[in-house]
């Protein structure tokens, strides 16, 4: 974006990768706005579990520098957890070992084994940054009014609504009918929130024979429980049997879960493709389009590495 400052930029999509792209091209000096559908606390973003983790994201190489790059800007945010949203929290990846991991787990500060006392079976030990999404939205917004952004309620039914020099897609799912492009599809996933009876390390467990991935993510308040994934389902009501399930499925790792008080139950839609595409399309009439979809669920985790490569790809064409 350095070489178009002052440049008006529309960024498509509301969560928290489009806010985050927002948020860099602003502090570069963009004129930008953001188009959303419906407000951030609506989308899929505001559910995440928002653990820091390359989860099941391609390309791996390129995930795994995207998700460094992050991961220091959450280790400073951490200074801020009551206004920014983001605590450095440890905790143990289960069923994972460093030799099965890519080149960025070597540079992730403390990751190492965990002992028995830790975990029972094989699995990592770290301190890693775990978000509340609602918090960290709020912030982002902030953070872009400041920068001289601006949100604008609007629902995209063709790119070329946006006339701005520069427009940058993150609409997540919505690129399945907005570009079109039928490689992102919909995993489903269902979380239960619960009280928090005590427990302050998350825990991320899989179970390869029934194929689920269970996970505990603590919060002051409260307890995120998950989790499932369910691939090419669209539903967003909650499952109460899937539900019970979730939390039988925690209480079998830390017991005093299954008295906890029931707050919310929620789902959100993971926008998943075999591959991330970040990319520059120039458009006939020389204006700029940048892709920037289908994380999956490890948005969160690639935000800002993915928001500073959106930046550099949206330089308009004159100065490309």
């Amino acid at each position: 974006m350095k070489n178009s400052r002052g440049g008006e930029v529309i960024v498509v999509g509301s969560g928290v990768i489009g806010l985050t792209t927002a948020v860099v091209l602003a502090e570069a000096g963009g004129r930008v706005r953001v188009w959303a559908r419906e407000p951030a606390e609506r989308t899929t973003s505001a559910v995440a579990g928002a653990l820091w983790w390359p989860y099941h994201i391609e390309p791996e190489a390129l995930a795994g520098e995207w998700a460094l790059a992050s991961l220091s800007v959450y280790e400073e945010l951490a200074a801020r957890p009551e206004e920014t949203g983001v605590r450095v929290v440890e905790g143990v990846q289960g069923e994972t070992r460093l030799d099965a991991l890519g080149p960025w787990a070597a540079r992730v500060p403390g990751l190492r084994a965990a002992t028995d006392e830790e975990y029972t079976g094989t699995g990592l030990w770290a301190r890693l940054p775990l978000i509340d999404m609602p918090v960290h939205l709020r912030w982002l917004r902030e953070r872009l009014r400041l920068a001289g952004g601006t949100i604008e309620e609007r629902t995209v039914t063709d790119l070329a609504e946006a006339g701005a020099p520069v427009v940058v897609n993150c609409t997540g799912l919505g690129a399945r009918e907005l570009v079109p492009d039928p490689a992102v599809r919909p995993v489903r996933g269902q979380l239960v929130i619960v009280e928090n009876p005590g427990i302050h390390t998350w825990l991320v467990s899989t179970d390869s024979d029934a194929g689920t991935t269970t996970y505990v993510f603590p919060h002051p308040d409260r307890l995120v429980l998950g989790g499932t994934t369910d691939d090419d389902a669209w539903s967003l009501t909650p499952d109460p049997a899937v539900a019970a399930e979730i939390v039988k499925r925690c209480a079998a790792l830390h017991p005093e879960i299954a008295g906890a008080r029931v707050l919310d139950h929620r789902v959100g839609l993971r926008p998943v493709r075999d591959t991330v595409r970040l990319e520059r399309e120039v458009l006939p009439d020389g204006r700029v389009l940048v892709h920037n979809y289908g994380h999956g669920g490890a948005g969160v985790t690639v935000a800002w590495g993915c928001a500073r490569e959106a930046a550099e790809l949206a330089r308009p064409a004159a100065s490309a």
